[in-house]
């Protein structure tokens, strides 16, 4: 400090420019981190892209891997959380680059063209690039295949990338990067077969494969690569430090793997010929049951497509479907149940969906008031198909075992524990095939959101609003 004085006073710089630096100095010393403003301001800012993976408004709220996570590492800081979205990647980077937000949180990977630009918190997810192509067409099955092929990918993203990384080994490579489609967009291009190939992330198309059966996997271009948050180059850590130990606490609790299983795992068993021939009965069956379902829903308060898609994994919408142990309907309900809820006729279609409807709402009303959305509503499904009995006993498994009882992705681990004698025999209901419900609604989770997909496509559903501020959790 003594030789910074006697530089500041020296006769070399006027005295008036003197007082000038050091109140800079003072003011830049007493200057609050970027932590102490976001704690200050009572807000954090993400920027985010809406698709099935990163941020998306569902019908029990915000949701999305990217926003879970986020939003805990809000809450973790005691503020709210401010999301802005964009589609255009270079548009998400520059406002990362220019602090227009705190962070990018939108399933960016890291790559070294974009270290150039920002810098990445802890990985937290790690994805292939996968050529896509349509069932029918020729499958490439190797870069040459690719040459003189028309492939589109997304503007500015990592797949532009790599394909220009590709490009100076294989110069008849060519591609067009389209800033103005996501990649669901490009999938549909390729689909609809105006494209020939895209290029997605290995998480992206494990998430929207449903919607389009007749696309695959041509072949993997790149090694696993990290996805990971984004931040300004700032000589000023404390925000960058602050994520990396969240998000290296949540991988070390066991919370991250839960989350990635939440949106996940109900995917990961995909059934292309059943999904070809769901999206055949969407078109063949359910508008003669649509109404129904409509008025069901509205009468119980429920989600009409949740409705449908539990009965098309009951009965594929037949009303005359009938299984082995006697159940029938639509909702393949059983006598008794059909006895309790006053319905008359299982295989009127009417009768069945009202009576399936007024059923899952008794159910949900018996789950206890602690299990929230969407738990709440995949431990009702379980229950529906199991019986609440054994979903209880599933639950007093799984505190045991130290998990949360009031979450559905610690309880779906322990259903299956319902068939092995070592726990059944500590249970009140005794024994069941557990594993069943938890297939059962990872199905009607798959239906749904195909369901779901098909009517916002059909009816141009708005996008969630550009910028909102989130004061409590959604879920």
């Amino acid at each position: 400090m003594s030789d910074i004085r006697y530089f500041l006073t020296s006769r070399v710089i006027p005295l008036g420019i003197v007082g000038l630096i050091l109140i800079s100095i003072i003011i830049t010393t007493n200057r609050d981190s970027t932590l102490e403003q976001i704690l200050k301001s009572g807000q954090l800012v993400m920027v985010t892209r809406n698709s099935p993976t990163t941020y998306y408004e569902g019908p029990s709220g915000l949701l999305g891997l990217e926003y879970d996570v986020a939003k805990r590492f809000a809450d973790h800081l005691g503020v709210s959380l401010n999301i802005i979205t964009t589609e255009n990647l270079q548009e998400m980077l520059d406002m990362v680059v220019s602090k227009d937000v705190d962070f990018a949180a939108a399933g960016l990977t890291v790559t070294d063209e974009r270290k150039k630009l920002v810098r990445f918190s802890e990985s937290y997810q790690n994805v292939t690039q996968q050529i896509i192509y349509r069932t029918g067409s020729e499958r490439p099955r190797k870069i040459e295949d690719l040459l003189d092929k028309q492939i589109e990918v997304v503007g500015s993203s990592s797949h532009a990338e790599r394909l220009a990384e590709l490009s100076r080994e294989y110069p008849k490579l060519q591609y067009t990067e389209n800033t103005e489609l996501g990649s669901d967009d490009l999938m549909r291009l390729v689909w609809e077969q105006v494209i020939d190939y895209t290029v997605m992330d290995s998480n992206e198309f494990l998430m929207s494969r449903r919607f389009y059966p007749e696309l695959r996997v041509a072949m993997d271009i790149s090694e696993p690569q990290q996805l990971a948050w984004v931040f300004p180059y700032d000589k000023d850590d404390s925000l960058y430090n602050a994520s990396i130990n969240f998000i290296r606490q949540l991988k070390k609790s066991g919370e991250m793997q839960k989350l990635l299983s939440k949106y996940y795992s109900h995917v990961e068993n995909f059934d292309y010929v059943g999904a070809h021939t769901f999206m055949f009965h969407i078109a063949e069956r359910l508008p003669r049951y649509i109404e129904l379902f409509k008025a069901a829903a509205t009468e119980y308060s429920l989600d009409w497509e949740l409705l449908a898609a539990i009965g098309y994994q009951e009965s594929h919408w037949n009303p005359k479907a009938r299984s082995p142990t006697g159940v029938r309907g639509i909702m393949m309900l059983t006598m008794n149940t059909a006895k309790y809820l006053g319905i008359k006729n299982r295989l009127d279609p009417e009768q069945s969906i009202m009576g399936g409807a007024k059923f899952i709402n008794n159910l949900s009303r018996r789950i206890p008031a602690e299990v929230k959305e969407p738990d709440r509503t995949w431990m009702t499904l379980a229950a529906y198909n199991i019986g609440r009995g054994h979903l209880e006993d599933a639950r007093l498994i799984t505190e045991t075992r130290g998990g949360d009882p009031d979450r559905w992705a610690d309880v779906k681990d322990n259903l299956p524990l319902l068939a092995r004698k070592k726990w059944y025999k500590r249970t009140k209901h005794g024994y069941a095939r557990g594993w069943e419900p938890v297939s059962y609604v990872e199905n009607i989770r798959s239906y749904y959101e195909i369901l779901r997909w098909n009517t916002q496509k059909e009816t141009d559903t708005e996008e969630p609003p550009a910028a909102l501020s989130i004061d409590s959790p959604a879920l």
